[in-house]
């Protein structure tokens, strides 16, 4: 005998969030102008994207998310660098 699963997990955060929306808070500061969000009652990731929306933080974006983290952070530690000398 085989259980089915349910087709949609559905828990009160995700109810308050589908109805109220979500409640976003800063997860990762990509650069001064990208950053990944998390909802504070379902959990689900959110990301800018290069038109200015939230979008879904899928497995592409956060790629691109990671590789734009390390250009901002090589220069900005470059600048650094330029200042200190």
């Amino acid at each position: 005998m085989s259980t089915k699963k349910p087709l949609l997990m559905l828990s009160i955060g995700r109810l308050l969030c589908c109805h109220f929306g979500h409640r976003l808070h800063i997860s990762r500061r990509i650069t001064n102008h990208i950053k990944e969000y998390s909802c504070s009652r379902c959990g689900q990731e959110m990301t800018d994207t290069a038109n200015g929306f939230v979008a879904d933080l899928t497995p592409r974006l956060q790629e691109t998310n990671t590789f734009l983290a390390k250009i901002h952070e090589r220069r900005r530690n470059r600048k650094m660098i330029l200042k200190a000398s």
